[in-house]
């Protein structure tokens, strides 16, 4: 993977595209006049992440692009911020100031609403193996602005990693943490999920193992959580209590640590 601005940018987009490139370990190579397709194959056809002044995009021959952006995340923001629910934050139980790891960070939709409803008080870790995905997500929890000062700020308090996260897991103490979240890429795939089809080109496509499991009750102290479709048998495999919901294509599975 590269990193590089559009053409003609301003010094402060090239100040944070080399920043970013420094901080992932990926290279920066100047815009200058050369077109997305001529830098990737000047690269045997590398990724190329395009740090803008208001997007931060990733391209890949033959691809979509995809851009940082919360999507129907900012809209269930907006709920929270009114005080209306969200089934995944009942599924986890999570209470203001709560700490959640994410385990499978993606865009960072999930990590988001945590982050707005857990507060400043909240420690919110998104973890991601991919590093084009981890870049893209660093720059756009960095730079992305919404429009809604809560948003905005919950998206700057979310510490990324880039890692495994059996790995990181491995790492932690027990009982470290109240939430562990998982959402990794279903079994199965939703044919109609326009948002997802992008990531999967990016994203690691790993089936969730056991072990992975096992990590999460050691380190959580309240609740493991498990995104998935509905009637998965994932949910089973994995020893999650599906909590189906009605006219809903997805479920949440619920290991409770603290009953």
């Amino acid at each position: 993977m590269i990193i590089t601005t559009g053409d003609r940018p301003q010094p402060e987009v090239v100040r944070r595209a080399e920043q970013l490139a420094a901080e992932v370990g990926a290279p920066y190579v100047p815009r200058g006049h050369f077109s997305i397709a001529k830098l990737s194959a000047s690269r045997d056809g590398a990724e190329v992440l395009v740090v803008l002044q208001e997007d931060v995009r990733l391209l890949r021959p033959g691809r979509p692009p995809l851009e940082f952006h919360p999507s129907m995340g900012f809209v269930r923001a907006k709920r929270i911020l009114r005080g209306e629910g969200d089934p995944m934050l009942e599924a986890a139980d999570m209470r203001p100031g709560d700490s959640v790891l994410d385990c499978t960070a993606g865009l960072g939709t999930d990590s988001l609403l945590f982050a707005v409803y857990g507060g400043p008080e909240s420690a919110v870790t998104a973890l991601e193996s991919s590093l084009a995905l981890h870049a893209l997500l660093k720059e756009g929890m960095t730079s992305y602005r919404s429009g809604l000062a809560p948003v905005d700020d919950a998206l700057r308090r979310i510490r990324v990693v880039r890692s495994e996260h059996l790995e990181y897991m491995r790492s932690l103490p027990e009982k470290s943490l109240d939430i562990v979240y998982f959402d990794p890429m279903f079994r199965e795939p939703l044919e109609d999920s326009s948002a997802i089809s992008p990531l999967r080109a990016y994203a690691n496509d790993a089936a969730l193992s056991e072990e992975s499991v096992r990590e999460a009750v050691r380190v959580a102290r309240k609740r493991v959580i498990l995104k998935e479709k509905k009637g998965s048998s994932e949910f089973r495999r994995l020893g999650f209590d599906e909590e189906a919901r009605n006219h809903a294509k997805t479920s949440y599975g619920v290991i409770r640590i603290d009953d």
